[in-house]
């Protein structure tokens, strides 16, 4: 449970990396209590330029032997809501790792993503 910062990503597709969120221009946090989870991106140009960029989601989540498995329940891209998504977890002192595979048949996604957060001190 806490808040978490994101440190490092790398999204998977057929064998290439496809995307990385960068910490120069992005800043995405993930936020999970006892029950739900709630994830915010956005660029750090206030939406303007090339870069721009928000997205935001969450929903409940359950966590059993390592198995982190999200209920994306709200999700800016509507097209993703009611898509279950199931991680591996690991922490270590204050980072949170998740990887797993993300799939959403109706629109072609099916691809690896692998996260590193950073717990963000109170």
């Amino acid at each position: 449970m806490g808040t978490w910062r994101l440190i490092g990503s790398m999204v998977i597709e057929k064998g290439d990396t496809v995307s990385a969120v960068s910490n120069k221009t992005e800043s995405f946090v993930k936020i999970i209590n006892d029950s739900h989870f709630a994830f915010l991106h956005h660029d750090i140009s206030k939406g303007k330029g090339s870069t721009a960029v928000f997205a935001a989601g969450g929903g409940r989540y359950t966590l059993k032997d390592g198995k982190y498995t999200e209920h994306l329940e709200y999700c800016s891209a509507r097209n993703w809501e009611g898509n279950d998504f199931v991680f591996t977890v690991t922490l270590k002192n204050d980072t949170l790792t998740q990887s797993g595979v993300e799939k959403v048949a109706s629109i072609g996604v099916d691809r690896v993503n692998i996260e590193r957060y950073v717990r963000v001190k109170p």
